[in-house]
């Protein structure tokens, strides 16, 4: 998949900041207030070809690539981070890597109802003992005649309580460490599978996440992702272009508190002045777009190494680590230039500072993603 040119992408963000205005904002609030999942949009979504841009027009998809997807979540984030959030997880966790990694049969069977939104997807990787050591995992997958059967607990598992298709991750030779780990085509309505709750979190409210019970789950040999006990290789080079591409939502953020507070700058009057005028709050939206502009150069730059190479952490991690710290500081800077109305739930900051804080703990730590650049910097040897 080639990336499209600079005028496609302008076109594509044009349409999906047009979706975005007329079915997105005019319910975010609610999303976050009622921790509420709008499934009808995920229909709308799909209609428009936003699940699935990195998909073939064949299996309803656009043709595009990562680029594409980071600019629809960018857009989507700037009203609802939350709804982004479950989109990047149907359209990048589990979409992109089942075409990735999948079979012709699997990719027929299950990617056109994802990409219309008719069905929603889900990774299945953390676990209660493996968040942060995702190779840690303890859910066994055991041969058992012709397939798999599958025990284990999975936890903070986005879109989880609402999934119909999910990858699953589980150790099928415990004794290979690392390498004996597999990925599964699992359907929720599959026997012994079950949400055993929900989980209300500080932020991201609206997209749901839960804890997912696999209890005697038997499947048949051809739900098996890639190959048996490769499935370290479909899990990184998916996180790598998770980072990537999930580093559009902080980026996202960015953009919308920058765009809040310098028209609040604009208008609020203090002192018999607007406030824009004070030199401290020019130094505030200053740094804003300095961080907004130094997040965007570092997603493209990690947009564009995982179309090259999916293995390269490095830049990845970098994008995601910078713009999910800096959306945080951005959305509370926001917060002081509009003073004790920033903090109130009537205006969105509060939200979106809320929202911010997940990115420095999903997808890896911050901590993590450090240790992931520093170990590619030094190379072999220093991975301890």
């Amino acid at each position: 998949m080639q990336p499209p040119g600079n005028e496609g992408l302008e076109d594509l963000r044009e349409a999906a900041r047009r979706f975005v205005q007329r079915e997105v904002r005019p319910l975010a609030t609610r999303m976050d207030r009622e921790d509420w999942f709008p499934r009808e949009l995920f229909r709308k979504l799909g209609e428009q070809g936003f699940l699935a841009p990195t998909l073939p027009a064949e299996l309803g998809g656009l043709g595009l690539g990562y680029l594409a997807q980071a600019v629809i979540l960018e857009e989507l984030a700037r009203s609802s981070p939350a709804l982004a959030l479950s989109v990047g997880a149907h359209s990048n966790l589990l979409i992109d890597s089942l075409y990735r990694n999948g079979t012709e049969t699997q990719r027929a069977e299950f990617l056109p109802a994802l990409a219309s939104g008719e069905a929603i997807g889900a990774l299945a990787l953390t676990e209660p003992g493996a968040g942060s050591d995702a190779v840690g995992l303890s859910t066994r997958a055991e041969r058992v005649g012709g397939g798999y059967r599958l025990n284990g607990t999975k936890q903070f598992i986005t879109n989880g309580p609402v999934a119909d298709t999910l990858i699953v991750y589980a150790k099928t030779a415990p004794e290979k460490g690392s390498r004996g780990i597999s990925a599964f085509l699992l359907g929720s309505k599959t026997a012994g599978f079950s949400v055993s709750r929900s989980l209300d979190k500080m932020g991201m409210r609206g997209s749901p996440t839960g804890e997912l019970l696999l209890r005697d789950c038997t499947l048949p040999a051809e739900a098996i992702l890639g190959r048996e006990n490769e499935g370290v290789t479909v899990m990184m080079s998916g996180l790598n272009v998770e980072r990537a591409v999930l580093s559009a939502i902080p980026v996202g953020i960015m953009a919308e508190c920058l765009e809040l507070a310098s028209a609040y700058a604009r208008e609020r009057e203090q002192f018999g002045q607007k406030i824009g005028s004070f030199q401290l709050i020019q130094e505030k939206l200053a740094n804003m777009y300095i961080a907004l502009e130094s997040a965007r150069g570092l997603l493209d730059a990690a947009l564009r190494a995982v179309e090259r190479d999916k293995k390269s952490a490095r830049a990845s991690s970098a994008a995601l680590t910078y713009a999910s710290e800096m959306s945080t500081r951005v959305a509370l800077d926001a917060i002081q230039v509009f003073g004790g109305n920033g903090y109130m739930r009537e205006y969105p900051l509060e939200r979106l500072a809320r929202d911010a804080k997940l990115l420095e703990i999903g997808a890896g730590t911050s901590e993590i993603r450090r240790l992931v650049i520093a170990r590619e910097l030094l190379g072999p040897g220093f991975e301890g």
